[in-house]
């Protein structure tokens, strides 16, 4: 049970810390010029070892920016951005590569991404075997 409070405690921390500066008016005054001509596209990026987010021990929790240029604590922001970009900010399109081979030992290993894309909230949770398996699904998303 404290591993799921930790777990809920650190995602709602850096989900506040990333997507507070968000929750603002998204129309400027009349008269005044947009703050902004990009939709928001912050996500917070998380991963542990276990068979679901609410069990699992939490390892690392990143953030990415992606508009108007990819930033935040993911080490490789920019191809992160470029494979979100590829599939609309649906970490669900993300496909595996077709190259990679993986052992069957299982390890499993959750991913979550809560955020915003382009406006547009997202909500992802998923599930792998071990950690060969999620990345070669995620690439440089899940890479952190």
């Amino acid at each position: 049970m404290r591993n799921t409070a930790r777990w809920a405690a650190a995602l709602g921390l850096t989900a506040a810390a990333v997507c507070g500066p968000l929750t603002g008016a998204a129309v400027a005054a009349p008269g005044a010029a947009p703050s902004s001509l990009y939709a928001p596209s912050a996500l917070v990026l998380t991963t542990g070892h276990g068979n679901d987010a609410a069990t699992a021990t939490p390892e690392r929790a990143v953030t990415l920016t992606c508009a108007p240029t990819a930033s935040g604590t993911h080490p490789a922001a920019a191809e992160a951005c470029a494979e979100l970009r590829r599939v609309d900010g649906e970490p669900a399109a993300l496909k595996p590569a077709g190259d990679v081979m993986c052992t069957k030992v299982y390890d499993p290993v959750v991913v979550t991404v809560q955020g915003v894309w382009q406006g547009k909230r997202v909500s992802y949770e998923r599930s792998f075997g071990n950690a060969c398996m999620r990345d070669a699904v995620g690439g440089s998303v899940f890479a952190f």
